[in-house]
């Protein structure tokens, strides 16, 4: 009888044990689970250490189309990570190669198969990377946060209301659905989360080829809910949506590195030697304080410079009336130009070095006579003539107002972007001629791989939503100009 009842005791505990796998199994998969978290990479090739990336005179980079690793903005290279990477290859003297990243499940692989030296992708250092990796001293300290979207109407709405509306304890993520990378640590973050609030969140796991910032986009758009990055990139991509919160945060600080192949260990010597040194300097400062401090628009503007009132759009009307007879343009669309770029601040700085009411780029300025200092109606005349510029380099265009708009378009992100816009709306039948819900479309598809990654595309991704959005803006003040000022 001792004997059956420990035998029946054993199998009932069996059973349970098997009942409680079967149940992990089913919640993983619910939550967008998956069950390889650890998928294992080929060892790393030999070889191809520092000594032959000083032979061949270049440092091949496997980098992240985005705005912490690389991007381009009004046509300059770009991005907090490339320009770190940029002071490297001086140091070493050699030539810096860019190679964007279409999939992030293929990371690892491409760079121990030798495609690219190092890989700069906001890559948070862990245990579990560091099997298949090597990684850099850290250069950054971050934590992850829930990025949510605010809640409707809040432009009218004080701080403390729309906090009201928000999740502001990550106990309220239970029961609610969170698009992530499955093989990031964000995913990881979500799975001991669940386990520290006792309850359930489902996690909707995406693969690499959704990026972060495709993921920020969806909550923007209203598309998805929910999805957790580091701050440094929500930061950043604030400045492009600013109906998101991003307050709210989830995690410790976790380290931010370069990951480097194991059979490169002269090229992390030196890496981390020269890493060591710069961090401590001015320049590393100012480039995490211009890309995660510094607002878009520094603007020390008075407010009744900033909106409509005592009977002008700004104290600049006169001179915006002046430059924009010139070339036949109503000067309340100059106006509505200059208040997308700076609010009407001549001392406007923003995070890409663009200065200037008229926000010039460094290298763009000086062609049209402006440079950081020049007086209001110097930067006013050399923005209405840039964009008349632009305007002209548009005959294809028939309709004037499209024109117009291919124009501000070409202001904001550059022509080279928007000619890749131009073929991918032909080739999906859509009019090339036509800005409205045409090349706009296309515009603010060129964020997505699938699109940038077009045979037709020549100028790579874009932020595309922060253009259309840009041009929307514009004449919608433009429109709202004209019934009150004349």
């Amino acid at each position: 009888m001792i004997y059956s009842g420990i035998r029946l005791k054993k199998t009932r505990n069996l059973l349970v044990i098997c009942l409680l796998l079967l149940v992990t199994f089913a919640v993983n998969y619910s939550c967008g689970g998956s069950t390889n978290r650890h998928k294992p990479v080929s060892p790393a090739v030999e070889g191809l250490d520092l000594p032959a990336i000083l032979k061949k005179g270049k440092l091949t980079v496997l980098a992240e189309n985005s705005s912490t690793s690389y991007f381009i903005y009004r046509g300059k290279k770009m991005g907090f990570e490339y320009e770190i990477l940029k002071e490297f290859a001086n140091e070493l003297g050699v030539d810096l190669e860019i190679i964007t990243i279409s999939n992030l499940d293929d990371i690892q692989a491409m760079l121990n198969s030798g495609e690219g030296d190092l890989l700069a992708c906001n890559y948070t250092i862990t245990n579990e990377r560091k099997k298949d990796v090597d990684f850099s001293i850290p250069f950054l300290m971050t934590n992850q946060v829930l990025v949510q979207r605010k809640p409707d109407g809040w432009e009218t709405m004080s701080p403390v209301d729309i906090r009201k509306q928000l999740l502001n304890d990550p106990t309220k993520l239970a029961r609610k659905t969170v698009h992530v990378w499955d093989q990031s640590s964000y995913y990881q973050r979500l799975l001991h989360l669940e386990e520290e609030i006792g309850d359930t969140i489902f996690i909707q796991a995406e693969t690499g080829d959704v990026s972060s910032e495709d993921l920020i986009e969806k909550v923007s758009d209203g598309t998805i809910d929910y999805t957790v990055v580091e701050k440094n990139v929500a930061q950043v991509n604030n400045r492009f949506f600013d109906n998101l919160d991003i307050h709210l945060e989830l995690s410790v600080k976790q380290k931010i590195g370069f990951a480097l192949r194991k059979t490169s260990p002269l090229l992390k010597a030196r890496l981390n030697q020269w890493l060591t040194r710069f961090t401590q300097k001015v320049a590393f400062k100012y480039m995490k304080h211009k890309y995660f401090e510094l607002s878009q628009i520094t603007s020390h503007t008075k407010d009744e410079f900033s909106s409509l009132g005592g009977g002008q759009i700004s104290k600049y009307d006169a001179l915006f009336k002046k430059e924009a007879q010139k070339y036949d343009w109503d000067w309340r669309l100059i106006a509505a130009l200059a208040y997308q770029e700076s609010k009407f601040n001549p001392d406007a700085v923003s995070f890409g070095g663009a200065y200037s009411m008229m926000q010039f780029m460094p290298e763009v300025g000086p062609k049209y006579g402006v440079y950081p200092g020049s007086p209001p109606e110097i930067q006013i005349a050399g923005g209405v003539k840039k964009l008349h510029a632009d305007f002209r380099s548009w005959p294809d265009i028939p309709d004037k107002m499209q024109r117009q708009k291919f124009a501000l378009a070409s202001y904001n992100a550059g022509k080279g972007h928007i000619k890749d816009a131009q073929r991918l709306a032909e080739k999906h039948g859509l009019d090339p001629k036509k800005w409205d819900d045409n090349v706009e479309e296309m515009v603010k598809n060129l964020s997505k791989r699938e699109f940038y990654r077009d045979e037709v595309v020549q100028n790579g991704s874009m932020r595309g939503a922060h253009t259309h959005k840009y041009v929307r803006s514009i004449f919608s003040r433009f429109e709202t100009y004209k019934t009150m000022f004349h």
